[in-house]
């Protein structure tokens, strides 16, 4: 008797159905917003409210945790 071939649609799990793992780059991104964030913040209070943006203002408190808030998002996408 002759077999058929099967075709496989489903995408390639890693272990016992869990999903494969990030790429390498994933991991210093994710900590490099965290950090960027935390200094973009640091600065701007070091500074006396001129750098990173003197024109933001206060509004560079929120750039700063956004940017952060980008890094730690990525954290739940990580395996």
């Amino acid at each position: 008797m002759a077999r058929s071939k099967s075709v496989r649609t489903e995408p390639v799990k890693a272990v016992s159905g869990e999903a494969a793992p990030n790429p390498v780059w994933f991991k210093p991104v994710m900590l490099g917003f965290m950090l960027l964030g935390l200094l973009w913040i640091i600065v701007f209070y070091i500074s006396g409210s001129v750098w990173p943006i003197e024109s933001l203002g206060q509004w560079n408190i929120l750039v700063g945790f956004g940017i952060m808030l980008i890094g730690f998002l990525m954290t739940t996408r990580w395996r």
